[in-house]
């Protein structure tokens, strides 16, 4: 009775190592993420101070050899409730991590569906900024944070709200001051977002997605110093800009866009990520807007539902 009561004991302490290995691994994929927040960062603390305590007393108690049958069955489910409730905890976490994106998703779809040059034009920046992600190889994609690139690729165009729309849909070249209020909706998108804290993170990647290699954008931001994220949209946003057609003109064709792409980099586009962009199947990319029209005609019912 007395090793049946140890062996339940140390299959508990077992238990939570593992516990406690998952919550470490849990806390450091939400490190530096714009969903996080100081409530948050303080339960995740919490629950790991908890699972390490657990640890120390199940370890205690199989030295002091105090075991019997019933202590090792409490003990053992006990790390089995610990693992059912961090379970709980961690779904729960990404169901609401993933409700929250689509919420922002469907904001920006109906903002966006008020313009037809900019209908489903962030939804597909935000679809290629992820096809790229997903193709860097594994040096590269510890560098940025997928949830962040998440919602910057999907924010970065968001200042536009702040441009009159005969500014947006001018058919003809914008004259110096028309250019000057453009160039401004990088600043204003950050400014929108000002108030929530953490996408403070994400600033930088979007107020400098139209900064150019060759350090002639916006801001003039040499090409080693604007972020890699920023880069990565930009180029994302290159690609959706020359394939999405417009009120004042036809998109142009995968084929085309690729052309014009490699006759840009190095100039305006990384090189790597060009190269690297233009190895991805023609299908990848194209299925990115068929993504995208299919979260718009979800939205589209929405809102048919809410006018009537």
């Amino acid at each position: 009775m007395f090793i049946l009561g140890q062996t339940l004991i140390l299959l508990g302490f077992v238990l939570q190592i593992c516990n406690l290995i998952i919550d470490i691994r849990f806390i450091l994929t939400k490190r530096h993420n714009v969903t996080e927040n100081r409530r948050s960062q303080f339960l995740d603390f919490l629950i790991f101070e908890m699972v390490l305590l657990f640890c120390v007393v199940y370890l205690i108690i199989f030295f002091v050899k105090v075991q019997t049958v019933w202590v090792g069955i409490l003990l053992f489910a006990g790390a089995v409730f610990v693992t059912t409730v961090l379970l709980w905890i961690f779904n729960l976490t990404k169901e609401i991590r993933s409700s929250a994106f689509s919420i922002s998703e469907a904001l920006i779809g109906i903002v966006e569906a008020r313009d037809p040059n900019l209908n489903g034009h962030s939804l597909h920046v935000q679809e290629l900024s992820l096809l790229i992600y997903k193709n860097l190889p594994a040096g590269f994609k510890r560098r940025i944070n997928e949830e962040n690139l998440k919602y910057a690729a999907l924010f970065h165009d968001v200042g536009k709200l702040g441009v009159p729309e005969a500014i947006l849909n001018k058919p003809a070249s914008l004259n110096p001051d028309e250019w000057n209020v453009m160039r401004r909706h990088p600043e204003i998108s950050v400014q929108i977002l000002r108030p929530l804290k953490s996408f403070d993170l994400i600033k930088e990647w979007i107020i400098f997605h139209h900064e150019r290699i060759d350090g002639s954008g916006y801001y003039g931001i040499p090409g080693d110093k604007i972020p890699f994220a920023a880069r990565i949209i930009s180029v994302a946003d290159t690609y959706s800009a020359i394939t999405m057609a417009r009120s004042y003109k036809p998109g142009k064709t995968y084929e085309e866009a690729i052309e014009i792409l490699q006759r840009v980099e190095g100039k305006q586009l990384d090189t790597y990520l060009v190269s690297l962009f233009c190895t991805i199947p023609k299908e990848d990319v194209l299925a990115c807007m068929d993504r995208v029209k299919e979260k718009i005609s979800k939205q589209s019912s929405v809102a048919e539902m809410l006018e009537v």
